[in-house]
């Protein structure tokens, strides 16, 4: 009975860390590999359970995607206490690396939480997705508690000391848990407070483009974000955040550059704008509530033509 307690609370650490909860789960999953290589737990039990919480979690994430699409990523991006992995970024790397990115998605931070909606999002089939989601879980968990294995004699002589200070130790985790998560959401906050710059309303930009010379407006979407929403600004050119350093040296200096998104308070806008800025463009600003502002003001918009989207973007739903 205390056997399966330990793989039943180990079992939902791991569950709630898939889940998106900012909760460590590595060092249980290696304390849970030391007790399997002493014989106090069962190691099949232990990978099996975890295997299933980790199936679990990605698969709700998978639907979620499926069926909110675009709208799930952007909540991530929301409650993401690392605001600079915004998931255009994470969106970026699955564009590049296609259903391969399940394969070492648990092993890079960010695209752990945002690759099951992203596969469900672009309507990845189920069983490619399960199949590549079971074998990235069984590498990252065997590694893991693998680990634990190897280094079983040296936390055998550290369990006896945190055994010995009971509640005392479990105080200090809650305190370092909070800490944590306080450091990561006030790193959040410094972040937008430092790509807080001035920014430019849909109305003064509707303005400014019937005036000549018209801005130049930059949508740094990534290509599946595209693709999950073609439509755009009017005459908007489609610059990924990604590729804005190799296209510095073909944007105008002698006009106004407005960039634009859909991620929650214009995180890629924002980075956009600082690059830009970084490398001496004066008039360059950040469109206040992106593209969902735009459309939610009834102005026009145009459709993004699939064939100018970079096709990375396609090798979401052919790579294999």
């Amino acid at each position: 009975m205390w056997v399966d307690y330990r793989i039943l609370v180990i079992t939902a650490n791991v569950l709630a860390n898939q889940l998106g909860l900012p909760v460590p789960v590595i060092p249980t999953l290696i304390v849970g590999g030391a007790l399997a290589a002493q014989g106090d737990i069962s190691a099949t039990e232990l990978f099996a359970g975890a295997l299933l919480s980790c199936l679990f979690a990605d698969s709700v994430w998978f639907l979620a995607g499926r069926i909110y699409g675009n709208g799930v990523m952007k909540l991530l991006c929301r409650i993401s206490l690392t605001p600079d992995s915004c998931v255009s970024e994470t969106q970026s790397r699955f564009e590049r690396w296609g259903s391969n990115a399940l394969l070492v998605a648990k092993f890079v931070p960010g695209l752990s939480l945002i690759a099951p909606p992203l596969a469900g999002a672009t309507r990845m089939p189920w069983l490619r997705f399960l199949s590549y989601s079971a074998l990235g879980s069984s590498a990252w968990l065997g590694i893991c508690i693998m680990g634990g294995m190897m280094f079983r004699r040296q936390i055998e002589q550290l369990m006896p000391h945190l055994a010995d200070f009971g509640l005392a130790a479990v105080s200090v985790f809650c305190v370092l848990l909070v800490t944590y998560i306080a450091y990561k959401w006030w790193e959040r906050m410094r972040f937008y407070s430092v790509l807080r710059m001035a920014q430019i309303d849909v109305g003064d930009l509707s303005k400014l483009m019937d005036k000549p010379p018209p801005p130049l407006i930059i949508d740094v979407r990534s290509a599946t974000a595209v693709r999950l929403e073609p439509r755009r600004i009017p005459g908007a050119l489609h610059i990924p955040l990604s590729e804005v350093h190799q296209q510095l040296k073909d944007l105008p200096r002698d006009r106004d550059i407005i960039s634009y998104c859909t991620c929650p308070n214009e995180a890629s806008a924002a980075q956009v704008a600082k690059i830009l800025m970084d490398n001496g463009f004066k008039k360059v600003r950040p469109l206040h509530g992106g593209l969902d502002a735009w459309v939610a003001a009834g102005y026009a918009v145009d459709l993004t033509p699939l064939s100018s989207v970079p096709p990375a973007a396609a090798v979401l739903v052919t790579k294999s």
